[in-house]
C-alpha cells in the first residue's frame, strides 16, 4: 500500500467518525464485535459474536452530507435488504436474516443483519468442487422464482465459498423485486425483472467460464455466454463513472494513483482475504 494515502474523511464514511459499536443487541441477545469488514460511503459492515452463532451487521449511512440528513437513505437501504432476507428465507445457500437490532434499548432502523457464514469470497483462481456451480445456479433460480433479481453477481466477493465447500449468496442491498401478484405494479417492473434476471445468469456464466469452463454447457448456460446489449449499454455510463470516482478518491489522497479500493488505509475484507491467501 502507498504510505501517502490517508484515511477517508468523515463525509465519505457511512457512520462518519464513528465505528460499529463494540456490543449490540440482536433479537434480544447481546453480541460482541469481532471485526469490521469494510466502512465505505454507503455502509459499515461488521461481524459480531453471540452465544450460539455469529452475525454480520450492516450499518447503513447516517452521516450528513453538507449538512443534509442521510438517515432516510440508511433506513431505506436497511428496510429493503431486510425485506429480501424475509422473502428469501429458507433457500439453502442464503443465510437467515435477523429481525430487531438495537443499541441502548433503541432500535437501529438503519441496520440489517444476517447469520454469519464461515468461509471466504470466491477467488479469481478458486478451485471449486463439481457441485459448487450447480448449487449456485440452484440458489439463483430459487431467488428468481421468488420474484427477485440479485443484480450484484458480477462481484466475486458477493459469492462466498463456505468452509463446507458450498456456495452462499450475501448482500441483497441492490437486489430488485417485482411480485406478480401486486395490485399496483410499477410500469415495466416485470420487464425490468426479466432483464435483470438474465443479467444475473450472464454474470454467473462468466464465473463458470473462468473457473469451470467444462460446466458451461452442462449447466445449460451457453446462451448466456455472450454479453447482452443492455450490459454493454450500462457500461457506457458505469465505466466512465467508476473511472471518475477512482480519480476523485486518488485526488483527495484516500487512494493511490491506481484508484483501487485495496490501496485505502482500511481495505475492505474481500481484498484483505485475497491478499492473505496470495501471501500464504
Amino acid at each position: 500500500m502507498n504510505s501517502t494515502v490517508k484515511p477517508r474523511p468523515a463525509t465519505f464514511r457511512a457512520l462518519g467518525h464513528q465505528e460499529p459499536p463494540l456490543e449490540i443487541v440482536i433479537d434480544g441477545t447481546v453480541f460482541e464485535r469481532l471485526d469490521v469488514f469494510k466502512h465505505d460511503s454507503w455502509a459499515a459492515t461488521a461481524q459480531y459474536r453471540g452465544p450460539e452463532f455469529d452475525t454480520v451487521c450492516k450499518f447503513n449511512r447516517i452521516q450528513p452530507i453538507a449538512g443534509l440528513t442521510t438517515k432516510w437513505i440508511g433506513r431505506f437501504l436497511a428496510n429493503r435488504e431486510a425485506f429480501a432476507y424475509g422473502r428469501l428465507a429458507g433457500i439453502r445457500g442464503i443465510a437467515p436474516g435477523c429481525e430487531t437490532i438495537s443499541l441502548h434499548n433503541k432500535t437501529l432502523k438503519n441496520v440489517v443483519a444476517h447469520q454469519f457464514v464461515p468461509g471466504h469470497p470466491l477467488g479469481a483462481k478458486e478451485e471449486v468442487n463439481d457441485e459448487f456451480f450447480p448449487q449456485l445456479l440452484a440458489i439463483l433460480k430459487a431467488v428468481h422464482d421468488r420474484g427477485f433479481a440479485y443484480v450484484d453477481l458480477h462481484k466475486r466477493e458477493n459469492i462466498l465459498v463456505g468452509d463446507d465447500g458450498n456456495p452462499y449468496l450475501i448482500d441483497f442491498q441492490i437486489s430488485y423485486y417485482s411480485s406478480p401478484d401486486r395490485l399496483l405494479k410499477i410500469p415495466f417492473s416485470g420487464t425490468t425483472l426479466k432483464v435483470l434476471q438474465f443479467a444475473d445468469l450472464y454474470h454467473l456464466t462468466k464465473h463458470v467460464k473462468r473457473l469451470r469452463p467444462d460446466q458451461v454447457d452442462q449447466l445449460g448456460l451457453t446462451k448466456y455466454a455472450e454479453k447482452p446489449w443492455f450490459i454493454r449499454a450500462h457500461r457506457v455510463i458505469a465505466v466512465p463513472f467508476r473511472t471518475m470516482r477512482r480519480k476523485f478518491l486518488s485526488k483527495i489522497g484516500v487512494r493511490d494513483r491506481s484508484g483501487r479500493s485495496g490501496t485505502e488505509v482500511f481495505a475492505e475484507h474481500a481484498f484483505r482475504e485475497e491478499t492473505s491467501k496470495k501471501a500464504a
